[in-house]
């Protein structure tokens, strides 16, 4: 039932870095932003500078938890929660909205 999910991601997904509680893995997901209703860009401005505002969605076969990570194209992003999807009772996917990680200053 699944197959077809994985034949999809494999062909058209992206490769990206999870980092998780059991380590960092390299798997296939899809991963874009989300679109928004308006034309600007979401964000505000703060002491440090310009803060963006824009979510992500990731959808693949791993699992993925809020505090987890997700590293694409040299880009950090960590999930803000996340959802399993089944088809009748088989797993699918994993879709999860992620927002940018921001490291601290030392």
């Amino acid at each position: 039932m699944t197959a077809w999910t994985e034949e999809i991601l494999s062909r058209h997904g992206q490769t990206v870095t999870l980092e998780t509680k059991e380590g960092r893995r390299t798997v296939q997901a899809f991963l874009q932003p989300v679109r928004e209703r308006r034309e600007e860009i979401p964000g505000t401005v703060t002491e440090i500078g310009w803060t963006d505002g824009r979510l992500w969605l990731y959808l693949g076969r791993e699992e993925i938890r809020p505090g987890d990570a997700v590293e694409w194209n040299g880009m950090a992003l960590q999930v803000r929660s996340s959802r399993p999807c089944y088809i009748g009772g088989t797993l699918s996917h994993w879709r999860a909205s992620l927002e940018r990680r921001w490291e601290a200053a030392e």
